[in-house]
């Protein structure tokens, strides 16, 4: 069973160094969340999602942890987490926090120590070759020349990014040093990373998103024991703490659900279908792709097929047993969806994420549609990824409202553009993209038709066509949801969908008014450009 909170769950991605200044330092910290927690909660959502805020030498954002017990001092102390948890908890949220299980720093003091030519304790911690000269293995990235301990490490990421030992499924034995997952080495890294998780579950978190979660057995065909290791994750919590949720980075939920999470996020660059709901931009423009349209294109060239063929067959796999979770972007994906669209794009796109299956992921400033900066230089291993991290735009002026330091010292810089989105103009503007947002949680949250487990159809949806419409139902009630996203208007016919008596007093809950009417055949749904609907057809009798 999934935890009961996630059936209602909205998410909000925090990035902490990016979200809130509390202390003028120009780097966003975990008080600074504290005091937005009630801008989260007018906005509607009801979960929190921390990318990494432990210690670290932040060579990549806090993905290379040095300590996983305590927090980074520029985000504040373990006591601000407590009482970011407290907090969090009083205003109904769940916090999520970012767990990265399959590597750590190179400052961290096990792998200083497991560097070491004396064998200690924490020797078979990391993957290590028996060789300094042993420089190339398939599947792994081997880094030679570190440490005084004549052997070659095995990176997870970034050189600076060691493999923890969990073993592998398959050792070669043609090399000796590739131990099995049920080696005294990767039993102890397994007991660890419980006690981690268990340490922040005391002090109140809900659970993680897991970074790279398929990544910590090695030479493991088909996640066979990647698998079995997260499985004894989730009878352990589904034990001790029941209502705490897990959530990979997997992007292959068929796999992930098997392995124990109780969601998966589909990817860019994991699902091809994904890709082309958003990411299949203008040829030319920012983050163009030479093959085509993204389906939430006003162009109207998108082909929807391409996520649906996709999608359902995935959905129909793991219906009942997990969640997909679709998301507006995260640390890792450019450009961020705001980039190169209007609020109207952005309403559907946010109309199509707050109307499906699954638990829905909104990145911090896609409310208000913030934009990627191009061109920035890399900042914490961000790369091409950097100008998605930008600080969140509160209010007008040089600092946007996130920090009181200096603009040349923040984090990264503010959105140049003259009239950059930012919450304090949107607040002013009930037609603004964030006033659309809010009410299109509430009624994702109003509505358990619309929930993470509600019952999900499509209606139409053609390769090369518009619109898409889809039944989400359940509890006695079906709503249709149609969404246009292209600029021509649409017109189509269809059958009733849905079976059984049941009153057709068709009512409007968001978008177009009368865009669903009764015909003699069937419904019709007539939508203008850019534009969509969720409509009521009633309760079973």
């Amino acid at each position: 069973m999934n935890p009961s909170w996630l059936e209602s769950a909205v998410f909000y991605q925090i990035y902490p160094q990016s979200f809130c200044d509390s202390n003028g330092d120009g780097i966003g910290d975990l008080p600074g969340i504290i005091s937005k927690l009630d801008y989260l909660q007018a906005l509607g959502v009801n979960a929190i999602w921390i990318n990494p805020c432990f210690e670290s030498p932040f060579q990549d954002a806090g993905y290379d942890i040095s300590d996983y017990y305590r927090i980074a001092p520029r985000y504040g102390t373990n006591a601000d987490a407590r009482q970011l948890f407290t907090e969090a908890r009083n205003r109904g949220f769940h916090v999520l926090l970012d767990l990265v299980p399959g590597h750590t720093s190179n400052a961290h003091p096990w792998f200083q120590a497991s560097c070491k030519h004396q064998p200690n304790e924490y020797s078979d911690w990391y993957l290590w070759t028996d060789s300094g000269w042993t420089w190339e293995i398939p599947g792994l990235r081997l880094i030679s020349g570190y440490a005084e301990r004549d052997a070659c490490y095995a990176a997870n990421f970034f050189y600076f990014q060691p493999a923890l030992n969990y073993g592998f499924a398959d050792p070669d034995p043609r090399y000796p040093w590739q131990q099995s997952v049920d080696a005294p080495g990767p039993q102890t890294v397994r007991r660890k990373l419980r006690e981690i998780m268990e340490f922040w579950l005391v002090m109140g978190c809900s659970g993680f998103r897991v970074d790279m979660a398929a990544s910590l057995v090695k030479n493991d065909p088909g996640w066979r024991e990647t698998t079995n290791l997260w499985r004894e994750i989730r009878a352990w919590l589904d034990r001790d703490y029941p209502e705490s949720a897990l959530v990979s980075e997997w992007s292959h939920p068929a796999a992930a659900i098997q392995a124990g999470f109780h969601g998966d996020f589909l990817l860019p660059f994991g699902s091809a279908g994904y890709a082309s709901l958003f990411r299949k931009s203008r040829p030319g423009g920012a983050g163009s792709d030479p093959y085509g349209f993204s389906f939430f294109d006003p162009a109207g060239h998108g082909n929807i097929r391409q996520f649906l063929d996709e999608y359902e067959s995935l959905y129909q796999e793991i219906k009942g047993r997990g969640l997909i979770c679709l998301t507006t972007g995260n640390h890792d994906i450019a450009p961020r969806l705001g980039t190169d669209r209007t609020a109207d794009d952005l309403e559907m796109c946010f109309l199509f994420l707050l109307s499906m299956p699954g638990a829905p992921f909104i990145y911090y400033g896609d409310e208000i549609g913030m934009r990627t900066l191009e061109g920035l230089p890399s900042k914490e291993g961000g790369l091409s990824r950097t100008g998605s991290r930008t600080p969140m735009q509160w209010t007008g002026g040089p600092a946007a409202g996130f920090s009181s330091a200096p603009v040349e010292k923040l984090y990264l810089p503010i959105d140049p553009a003259p009239g950059f989105p930012n919450v304090a103009l949107q607040e002013s503007d009930p037609h603004s993209l964030l006033h659309r947002v809010r009410r299109m949680i509430a009624l994702r949250r109003a509505h358990p038709a619309l929930w993470a487990s509600a019952d999900f159809q499509t209606v139409y949806g053609e390769s090369g066509k518009y619109p898409l419409v889809f039944r989400r139902s359940a509890s006695g009630e079906t709503l249709l949801v149609g969404l246009n996203p292209a600029h021509d208007p649409v017109s189509i016919c269809f059958s009733q969908p849905f079976t059984g008596e049941r009153s057709m007093e068709i009512q409007t809950l968001y978008g177009i008014q009368q865009g669903l009417t009764v015909e003699s055949d069937g419904l019709r749904l007539s939508l203008p450009g850019i534009s969509g609907g969720v409509y009521s057809l009633g309760r079973e009798k």
